[in-house]
C-alpha cells in the first residue's frame, strides 16, 4: 500500500471508489456524501490550507475493481480533512474516508487515518470529528482506536442528515 496527496489525475478514480463503496452500505439518498458536488473534483476541494486528501493505491495486479492512477498503480482509496462547516474554527471533520472492499485488511485505513491526523494538527485543528453510519462497523472500530469518542448529536451543518452516528476526537 501507498499513500500520497491527491491530484487532479486522481478525480475519476476517488469519485469511483465513493460511488462504489457507498451504495454497498445502502448510501445513496438524500444526506450522504456521495451526492456532494466535491466528489467531481477532490482535488480542487481539498487543495485550501486547511484541508488535505490522500489517495490509497495498490500495486498493480491489485484489486479488480480499482482504478489505475496516473502512476499506473490502482486507486483502492482516499480520505481527507477540511473545516468542519457551521463548526468552531479548531474543530476539522474526516471526510469521505473510503475504501474499495477488495483493498480493505491490508492496513490502508491506518495510513489513511494517521495521515489525516498529522495533516490536521499541522493545519492547527485541536479536534476531529466525523459521521459514519451504523453499519460501517469495521470503519467505526479503527475511528475507535484511534481514540475517536461517540457522540449523541451531530455537530456542524455538513447536510450529512442520513447519517446515525457521529464521533469526534480531541488531537
Amino acid at each position: 500500500m501507498n499513500l500520497r496527496p491527491i491530484t487532479p489525475a486522481d478525480n475519476s478514480a476517488i469519485a469511483h471508489v465513493i460511488r462504489t463503496v457507498m451504495p454497498e452500505y445502502r448510501c445513496v439518498g438524500e444526506g450522504f456524501s456521495i451526492n456532494d458536488p466535491e466528489v467531481e473534483n477532490m482535488a480542487a476541494a481539498y487543495s485550501g490550507p486547511r484541508a488535505g486528501f490522500f489517495v490509497l493505491e495498490q500495486s498493480v495486479g491489485g484489486p479488480a475493481g480499482a482504478k489505475q492512477s496516473f502512476s499506473g498503480a490502482l486507486v483502492v482509496g482516499g480520505a481527507g480533512f477540511a473545516p468542519l462547516a457551521g463548526g468552531e474554527p479548531d474543530t476539522c471533520e474526516l471526510r469521505k474516508m473510503y475504501i474499495l472492499k477488495e483493498g480493505r485488511g491490508f492496513g490502508g485505513g491506518r495510513l489513511l487515518m494517521e495521515a489525516c491526523l498529522a495533516g490536521a494538527r499541522a493545519a492547527g485543528y485541536r479536534k476531529m470529528y466525523l459521521e459514519t453510519v451504523t453499519a460501517m462497523t469495521d470503519a467505526a472500530a479503527v475511528y475507535r482506536k484511534f481514540g475517536f469518542v461517540s457522540l449523541d448529536w451531530p455537530l456542524g451543518a455538513t447536510g450529512h442528515g442520513g447519517c446515525d452516528r457521529y464521533m469526534l476526537k480531541v488531537l
